[in-house]
């Protein structure tokens, strides 16, 4: 046990903390900025097995916050490159890579069997979804969003409340690494925070961080932070789903411009976020209302802007980057 000696001796983590560690069996859903310390601590410090899902390959304007990456990992798939380092690092955890996007059709394969998950997705749809079946499943899911200077994390579902109590509405933009940049430092501030959640909540120690969100303002060096334990559930909880699990009879709306994608079928209206509303179009009664767009964020606001208006069932298709 020499290599886990200096966590062993923590009060309240002991032998038996550790064998919590090795039994426990991790979803880690993103393999970017926060998974780099997120998988080198999860990894070092002796968790027995972690499934790792992402669909990327590593490129250049990663390395400067994703530092399980080297310049000779440039094109892999970062779910295969980073199980490779973390395999490096302990041979003792098992690490599964899994070369794929989660989204609503795979949450449940991904989640089985796992005692925890790990949201480190740059993708606020990729939260919900996580949240949605980790609500539903009883699992714990340990959440982080950095974009910038700042971020939070948070420890939701497995008996607390889950995302969608904190966060409800969604603001009417919402950033992201690629289009408003990020500090690598505050990546890792976060990913670490996360990943001290996680071995919290494997090993027991109180006060538990399930119902526990902590902000960080790096450029004000900053932190905050709030129990949530009695924040109650939207009544209203729009949900992701596939773009293969739309129907024919679906009122079906592609909100991305035509320059940023084909109509998702042929029975699409292709129309702005702003054409919703008390004159704009409504399904018929009986029909499914499917908002679409690349991140879900403009199908979410649409489908605000139709509820106000319309009673019947609006889903939501976070289509990608593909066409």
């Amino acid at each position: 046990m020499t290599r886990y000696a200096r966590q062993i001796a923590v009060p309240g983590v002991g032998d038996a903390g550790q064998d919590r560690l090795k039994a426990a069996r991790l979803l880690v859903v993103g393999a970017g900025g926060l998974a780099a310390p997120v998988l080198q601590y999860l990894a070092g410090a002796g968790v027995g097995y972690i499934r790792l899902v992402d669909p990327d390959h590593v490129e250049l304007s990663n390395l400067h916050r994703q530092t399980i990456f080297r310049q000779g990992d440039l094109g892999q798939p970062k779910a295969v490159a980073a199980a490779k380092a973390m395999r490096a690092l302990n041979p003792d955890c098992r690490i599964e890579a899994i070369e794929a996007a989660l989204g609503p059709k795979n949450a449940a394969d991904f989640c089985a069997d796992v005692t925890l998950v790990v949201d480190c997705a740059d993708s606020f749809a990729a939260s919900y979804i996580l949240s949605d079946h980790c609500k539903a499943a009883n699992l714990p899911l340990i959440s982080a969003s950095v974009t910038q200077t700042e971020g939070y994390a948070g420890g939701f579902c497995g008996g607390a409340p889950s995302l969608r109590a904190i966060f409800p509405d969604l603001p009417q933009s919402m950033g992201n690494c690629a289009e408003d940049g990020v500090l690598g430092p505050v990546v890792g501030l976060l990913g670490s925070l996360q990943a001290q959640m996680v071995m919290a909540v494997l090993m027991g120690l109180m006060p538990s961080p399930l119902g526990q969100m902590v902000t960080c303002d790096a450029r004000a060096m900053r932190f905050g932070g709030f129990r949530f334990d009695g924040a109650p559930e939207p009544e209203w909880q729009p949900e992701f789903i596939a773009p293969d699990a739309m129907q024919d009879t679906d009122f079906i709306v592609d909100l991305r411009d035509v320059d940023e994608a084909p109509l998702i079928c042929e029975s699409a209206l292709r129309l702005p976020v702003a054409a919703f509303g008390p004159d704009g179009p409504q399904p018929n009664t009986g029909q499914r209302a499917v908002m679409v767009c690349r991140s879900g964020l403009r199908s979410w606001q649409a489908a605000e802007r139709l509820k106000q208006v319309w009673e019947g069932q609006i889903l939501l298709v976070a289509a990608g980057d593909q066409a």
